[in-house]
């Protein structure tokens, strides 16, 4: 088969090139049908817009997805282009000719130009499928995300502003308590102490969620820290009549962290999912790896939380508890610690019944 091309026939080719780009178009925006089915026409409107098209065979692998505009023989040249799906290669699509007919000089470099297009015009085809039941979704999130990185920002603010006068109040108040003599003087000065300490610890919560705290980071083995975190709240399982379960695949699973800022993260979810508990139930901590990340989940079998306050039970002070149980910065700092961390923190109902916090951290800070 001649290789060599006239001026009539690129002109006759590039006419097929933009009605292929046309029709491509129309039918991803027209697209009514299965995704399947729009990839299969997708190919067909391919397969005519090669050279030699006749002879031509398109071959798109997406995922789970294949197909091929015919049988393809066993020894083929090829032009092959990859579909990108959110920054990683997820298939790709192919224009086969049989290698005892053609040569790789019988493709057209305007052909690679084309088919690099129609494989990114499907890749923002699928990813918008992918994508539409997320939408909503997103958007809770990103508004979640705006109010509380403001929120951080006030917290940072005024943690600071605390900080001086608080240590202003603790120091006088111990100066006064070892200067005098007189009994009462002392037990306010006590009483003093102790609520600027409980300020402070305050302060210290807030510093937290405005991810103002130093940290030491270091390579850990995650698991042990999970195990302690669970042993040593064993006495509060064992009052609140409930048991745990703990599943993990990789017991030499290591990340880069700090390990005490860790198990406060544990600490604080494990004693919600306690208190929201019902006896004789079980919390499941789970503990996997995916590529870069490390997850950990905590399932609750409790009353879950109410829709109306999802987007809030990270907000510093916000809790659902009776007035003088909690203070609602448990869930605060710990979104602060893991957003520090560079991961992320959801909440996701428990089926059938209760609570999830997936805690996603990288294992190795970049």
């Amino acid at each position: 088969m001649d290789s060599t091309i006239s001026t009539e026939e690129i002109l006759q080719e590039r006419i097929k090139e933009l009605s292929c780009l046309y029709d491509v178009s129309s039918v991803i925006v027209q697209h009514e049908e299965s995704i399947s089915e729009t990839l299969d026409k997708i190919c067909s409107i391919l397969k005519n817009a090669w050279r030699f098209s006749e002879q031509s065979i398109v071959e798109l692998q997406l995922e789970n997805y294949y197909y091929a505009t015919s049988a393809i023989p066993q020894n083929t040249v090829f032009q092959k282009s990859s579909i990108i799906i959110f920054n990683e290669e997820n298939g790709y699509v192919k224009v086969h000719y049989p290698s005892n007919q053609f040569s790789k000089d019988h493709f057209l470099d305007d052909e690679q130009k084309l088919l690099n297009k129609v494989s990114s015009d499907i890749s923002v085809f699928y990813e918008r499928q992918l994508n539409k039941g997320k939408e909503e979704l997103l958007k809770r999130s990103v508004e979640r995300a705006d109010r509380l990185s403001i929120l951080g920002e006030i917290t940072a603010g005024i943690a600071h502003e605390l900080n001086t006068p608080l240590g202003n109040i603790l120091g006088f108040a111990e100066f006064i308590r070892e200067r005098t003599k007189d009994k009462q003087s002392q037990l306010d000065s006590d009483k003093i102490i102790k609520a600027a300490i409980y300020s402070r610890e305050v302060v210290k919560k807030l510093m937290f969620f405005s991810c103002e705290m130093p940290q030491n980071m270091k390579f850990v083995k995650i698991i042990p820290i999970v195990s302690e975190a669970l042993s040593l709240l064993g006495p509060n399982f064992k009052k609140a009549e409930i048991s745990y379960e703990f599943d993990f695949n990789d017991p030499q699973l290591e990340g880069q962290l700090d390990s005490i800022q860790l198990t406060q993260v544990l600490f604080n979810i494990l004693i919600n999912a306690i208190y929201v508990s019902p006896r004789d139930k079980v919390i499941k901590v789970k503990v996997y790896s995916e590529e870069s990340n490390f997850i950990i989940e905590i399932a609750d079998q409790g009353p879950g939380i109410e829709e109306a306050f999802k987007s809030k039970i990270f907000e510093p002070f916000f809790t659902t508890k009776p007035i003088g149980e909690g203070s609602g910065l448990g869930l605060s700092v710990v979104h602060g610690i893991v957003k520090s961390h560079k991961g992320d923190i959801l909440s996701i109902d428990n089926v059938p019944q209760g609570t999830i916090f997936q805690v996603r951290l990288p294992l190795k800070m970049m």
